[in-house]
């Protein structure tokens, strides 16, 4: 499967104590002034209609009605926003949110200039979606006879915590023996081809990709209505090579919130590396000064992600034995307590645990210390055409270095682990993950092309 971790991981990955978006750096600029008129600015006008219906939620808050008929749309939802800019991109240590859209991107231009100027306009509209404001002259207002600047679904909506985190393929560098935007040069050494692991069966449709945009948030609107507009965007230089929507959070990066469970019934995540333990995140996540030497120097501060998607054979596993599913994961449903051990929490004993045992397999120390940052969705497609749910586990999992990480991770795992049998690989895609936006200057990739 995944990494351990990764789907059902349970044991495995990195603990900490919760923490908020906390890592990720100071207020951006735009959110502080914004140009444009904020959702939550709108509601307050009136004019169409809206009125402002402002909720207490951790100190910031923001409700939205929209007529006569609206109700507090979000009374009971996170309504903060989290800021933009930072020495890291915030979606990788930040708390994780409930809803995900993944989106990968094939560039269309050949033209450098306009690929660089795209990253900036889309740096622009990132800022501002993630501070609850429109992009541009926003939804509505402008000229009635051309398209307005933002889609407007998000209209009246809060932030939700949306994080939106860029990311930069293999393919940008070199494709086809082509040095495409002259970058080939630049391509860090951690950005590898990924092997082919035992069992995978990946479909080409729904791997790879030049660039990558993760959008988590705690609206399921707010995320797609983000993707959507960068995609608007781009139109005509990138085009969506494949997406992702994703529910129910397999992992979570705040200890302290219960942990999630996947789509088999059992916890993910019990410790995973939290959000707020810096020294984890300098030595697991975060790419040191020293790690790319060279052209690949740029990406000191950023991380690289593994996007897997693991299609889950739900019929199968519902018809397997509890026994036998508690053996194979190596922890019991109910409480998510290791073999042998009684609270979740408790340290697993691995002599005790089955050897082919996902918990067992993927824990740090059967694998030299091995820690990766996961912050995987679940997500059902469907059924497919013999009527089976389309559902599984959509991994994303930060590290410093694949070839330390989710490589020899996940080779290990695709040999041994007795899950392989409910389970298979589908998608794949590695991304570097540039270090964060400095300020409003800054834009994303700005270190790749300087």
């Amino acid at each position: 499967m995944t990494n351990g971790e990764t789907k059902k991981s349970g044991t495995e990955g990195a603990a900490g104590p919760g923490a908020e978006a906390g890592t990720e750096g100071a207020a951006a600029p735009e959110a502080a002034q914004p140009r444009t008129p904020s959702r939550r600015a709108l509601l307050g006008w009136g004019g169409a209609g809206l009125a402002l219906g402002a909720v207490a939620a951790g100190g910031t808050a923001a409700a939205l009605r929209t007529g006569s008929d609206a109700a507090p749309a979000a009374a009971a939802r996170p309504a903060e926003a989290v800021p933009f800019h930072g020495a890291h991109q915030a979606g990788i240590a930040t708390a994780v949110q409930d809803r995900l859209h993944f989106a990968a991107f094939d560039v269309k231009t050949d033209d450098r200039a306009e690929l660089i100027a795209l990253l900036k306009e889309w740096t622009q509209a990132a800022a501002r979606m993630t501070a609850g404001s429109q992009i541009g002259s926003g939804a509505i207002g402008s000229l009635a006879e051309a398209p307005p600047d933002d889609t407007g679904e998000a209209l009246g909506l809060p932030p939700s915590r949306l994080t939106l985190t860029f990311g930069i393929g293999p393919t940008l560098f070199e494709s086809g023996g082509k040095d495409r935007f002259g970058l080939r040069d630049r391509r860090p050494a951690a950005l590898v081809d990924l092997p082919r692991f035992p069992g995978d069966n990946l479909d080409p449709a729904r791997g790879g990709g030049d660039l990558c945009v993760q959008a988590c948030a705690d609206d399921p609107q707010v995320a797609v209505h983000a993707i959507r507009n960068l995609a608007r965007i781009g139109f005509g230089k990138v085009a969506v090579r494949w997406s992702q929507l994703g529910f129910g959070k397999t992992s979570s990066t705040t200890p302290d919130a219960q942990t999630p469970r996947n789509m088999f019934g059992f916890k993910d995540g019990t410790r995973n590396i939290a959000g707020t333990d810096a020294k984890a995140l300098e030595q697991h996540v975060w790419v040191g000064a020293r790690d790319e030497k060279g052209g690949g120097a740029w990406m000191a501060g950023g991380s690289y992600l593994v996007a897997r998607r693991i299609r889950m054979h739900i019929e199968t596993w519902d018809r397997t034995s509890l026994r036998e599913q508690e053996d194979i994961f190596g922890r019991d449903k109910g409480e998510g307590a290791a073999v042998g051990r009684k609270n979740e929490h408790d340290a697993p004993h691995l002599p005790s645990m089955p050897p082919t045992s996902h918990v067992r397999l993927a824990h740090p120390d059967s694998n030299d210390g091995i820690r990766i940052l996961r912050r995987g969705y679940s997500f059902t497609d469907g059924t497919d055409g013999l009527g089976r749910l389309d559902a599984g586990l959509f991994f994303l999992a930060y590290q410093r270095d694949v070839r330390q990480g989710f490589v020899p991770l996940q080779q290990r795992l695709a040999r041994h682990d007795a899950l392989n049998e409910y389970i298979q690989h589908v998608g794949s895609a590695l991304f570097a993950i540039p270090p964060g936006v400095g300020g409003a200057d800054d834009w994303w990739g700005r270190g790749l092309f300087a």
